[in-house]
């Protein structure tokens, strides 16, 4: 991509110049990986100091930020403008497919879309719908009765069970497994029977699904993801489970069976929940939290078993000063056993 002047990049994503607008900028990088010729970003008055060692031309910030030493483009959102940057100096490549590709298998009862692309090595099974607009990356595996709706992603070697339903604008990351049986098993005669597992997964709309992340399907009814919820790099979703909308579930959550969630709900890196858990609208839980008992809308919850923000604190504190309270406790013992030494011999 060629270099634009400065004046150009400002004038490119509508912010404030504050230099010479004729400076070349041939890419844009953050802070750490920037070199000559490259714009950066800082979002935090903070990152003065780690832009004295930059070798960056310009930078991006916000209104709120204020450089000297350096020529700046001002704008009310860092993040959303530099992504503009970056694209426009690596844009992303474009499908080269076009089509279905004759490596693919895709069988006879499906229904595709206007401009759906079908890379080599994927399979769509039996009576599979797929809406407008759709890729389906190598490897994929979409099983018999799924329906996909418009501009869906299935990056390479997902895997959507049978029935599985898809909504709009989903990303489904490579790896993935949706739909599979979940771990349900009745004991009979001493032996661990698989349990009904006739339901299936439903996604809603402006859903994204990370690496190896799996979600399984209900035992009767669906598993459910809402809209606009964003789900990390491999997360464990179990059967029955009800996630609501607008979700961030963080990589390497676990969510054991008949679990439900509201809107807006927080899951940091590593938490687990039992099953039959409910998790009320805008509750964060900490990472590592353990949770056994429902969660209140609104409260931050801990640690293991979690607890409220404010008690764990406490708790974590508290065990903080235990070496110091160990160290305390044997002296206290030394001083007992002098005492009782000299009453013994006062007896």
């Amino acid at each position: 991509m060629d270099s634009l002047a400065l004046g150009d990049i400002a004038n490119l994503v509508g912010g404030a110049l504050h230099g010479d607008a004729t400076i070349p900028i041939t890419g844009a990088a953050i802070i750490r990986d920037a070199n000559p010729g490259d714009i950066t970003l800082a979002d935090d008055p903070r990152l003065a100091k780690d832009l004295a060692d930059c070798k960056a031309s310009a930078v991006l910030v916000p209104p709120t930020v204020e450089l000297a030493d350096v020529p700046t483009v001002s704008v009310e959102d860092v993040h959303v403008s530099f992504s503009k940057l970056v694209e426009h100096f690596k844009p992303r490549a474009a499908n080269a497919a076009c089509g279905v590709s004759a490596a693919a298998h895709v069988s006879k009862t499906a229904k595709l879309g206007a401009q759906v692309v079908v890379y080599p090595t994927a399979t769509i099974g039996d009576d599979v719908v797929i809406g407008t607009g759709s890729v389906i990356h190598p490897g994929v595996h979409i099983l018999a009765g799924c329906r996909l709706g418009e501009n869906v992603t299935v990056f390479p070697n997902a895997v959507l069970y049978e029935a599985t339903h898809i909504g709009n604008r989903v990303l489904i990351h490579g790896g993935a497994v949706i739909g599979a049986f979940g771990f349900g098993y009745d004991t009979v005669d001493g032996k661990h029977i698989l349990s009904a597992q006739l339901g299936n997964v439903v996604i809603e709309d402006d859903v994204e699904i990370g690496a190896n992340t799996t979600i399984d399907r209900g035992t009767y009814g669906p598993t459910t993801i809402g809209r606009g919820t964003k789900i990390d790099d491999q997360v464990m979703i179990a059967h029955n489970c009800r996630i609501g909308c607008h979700n961030l579930l963080c990589s390497q959550v676990g969510i054991a069976g008949s679990c439900t969630t509201g809107d807006y709900v927080v899951l940091a890196g590593g938490v687990g929940l039992r099953d039959h858990i409910k998790i009320d609208d805008g509750a964060i839980l900490g990472a590592k939290s353990g949770v056994m008992h429902d969660i209140p809308a609104g409260t931050t919850y801990l640690g293991y078993p979690a607890t409220p923000e404010r008690e764990q604190m406490v708790k974590q504190a508290a065990w903080a000063k235990l070496p110091e309270m160990r160290k305390q406790f044997r002296a206290l013992q030394k001083q007992v056993a002098q005492l009782a030494e000299r009453l013994g011999d006062a007896a």
